[in-house]
């Protein structure tokens, strides 16, 4: 097992990834519950199967492989439908990354999930960083990463669960609204100050 599990959260386009791979620079094994995710919804996959009987072959591109657009169009505009697509993969995911995790004999693993917090995830976690930004800058972001008209990438944004109930269990909130180095600063700082490193050594108080 490893020394310290890190969970960072926050919400669609905030920069969680940006976080966590800075987290792998400074020496983290970062677990990605989205890569995670698209493994276990491969083609022919069981998981993939049940969110077809779901949501229709739709989602299902012609080569087999989960259409996201498609699948998105319809979780993003039905709260009940993002319930369901909940419902179905959390399960699933905990259950792969906490393989992973237990595989991993020391350090700090960092569990990066968008709904760590509202999975329950957050509970096998020993710290939770929430990242943040501006609503208007999660806009663009998203629009710029997924090819988004506007109005579909404030649609996403606006889906996002309730930021309350991450900040009530963060022991961190990165600000990651400003210049990369700024972000870069909080978490380079916030690294030092953990109880252990990746190199098994106390971080720096």
């Amino acid at each position: 097992m490893p020394d310290f599990i890190l969970g960072v959260t926050g919400n669609i386009a905030s920069g969680k990834s940006t976080v966590t791979g800075m987290l792998a620079e400074l020496g983290a094994t970062v677990i990605d519950s989205d890569l995670v995710y698209r493994e276990l919804v491969a083609p022919g996959t069981p998981l993939l199967g049940r969110l077809a009987s779901r949501f229709g072959n739709g989602i299902v591109a012609d080569d087999g492989s989960l259409d996201r657009r498609a699948l998105g169009a319809i979780v993003f505009s039905d709260p009940g439908a993002l319930a369901d697509l909940d419902r179905i993969t959390h399960p699933a995911v905990i259950a792969e990354v906490d393989r992973r995790v237990v595989a991993i004999p020391d350090g700090v693993v960092v569990l990066d999930a968008i709904k760590l917090v509202e999975s329950g995830h957050a509970e096998r976690c020993d710290a939770i960083w929430v990242v943040v930004t501006d609503p208007e800058e999660q806009v663009t972001r998203l629009m710029k990463r997924n090819s988004l008209l506007v109005e579909e990438a404030r649609r996403r944004v606006t889906a996002q669960p309730p930021m309350e109930a991450k900040l009530a269990q963060a022991d961190l909130v990165i600000d990651n609204s400003g210049l990369r180095e700024e972000t870069w600063d909080q978490v380079a700082r916030a690294w030092r100050a953990l109880p252990i490193t990746a190199s098994g050594e106390p971080g720096l108080k």
